[in-house]
């Protein structure tokens, strides 16, 4: 094969990527987020595993505007089930596309752990939202409210349809 030829086979395959690189941009950029997303409680419905989480349940985030683009956060959960001890780390958070989409914010924890989430989904009735790591490696589901099971496949179904390996979720007791 010489190289001409290699060209016109790659050529269409790096352009529909390009294409839908650009589609998924455009979706993104389209998600705007009320400021009043930042502030009171969401319960962490589905997560990816990660070490941090070890032996968490009842998983919670609790938001408080401290500024017009700061939010005091604190991340807690309990240990081992629903009633067990409560570990808890506050952090200070920045919006990071204030007066844009508000869909993306840095909290910084103690002892200089830094992490960025970014808000994939949010319901149209503002209940839960489905955000991620800016590597779409890990992933959060969120919600106001302990969900039934109807309306946690449903969110469940959206964090697929969304790219995401859901097999791999873990579901902490409420």
């Amino acid at each position: 094969m010489n190289l001409i030829s290699v060209r016109y086979l790659i050529a269409p395959i790096l352009a529909s990527l390009a294409f839908w690189n650009a589609q998924a941009s455009a979706a993104e950029r389209s998600l705007r987020i009320g400021l009043d997303h930042y502030s009171g409680t969401w319960l962490e419905v589905a997560r990816r595993p990660m070490a941090l989480t070890d032996g968490c349940v009842a998983g919670y985030s609790t938001y408080k505007r401290s500024g017009a683009s700061a939010v005091s956060v604190e991340d807690g959960c309990r240990v081992g089930k629903p009633t067990g001890k409560l570990r808890q780390v506050h952090g200070d958070g920045r919006i990071l596309d204030y007066g844009n989409t508000n869909g993306a914010m840095r909290v910084r924890y103690p002892f200089f752990i830094v992490y960025e989430y970014q808000i994939l989904y949010k319901a149209a009735d503002q209940s839960w939202f489905i955000s991620a790591d800016p590597q779409r490696y890990n992933l959060w589901i969120y919600s106001r409210r302990v969900p039934n099971s109807a309306e946690l496949r449903r969110m469940v179904s959206k964090a697929k349809e969304l790219g995401y390996d859901v097999h791999k979720l873990e579901f902490p007791a409420q």
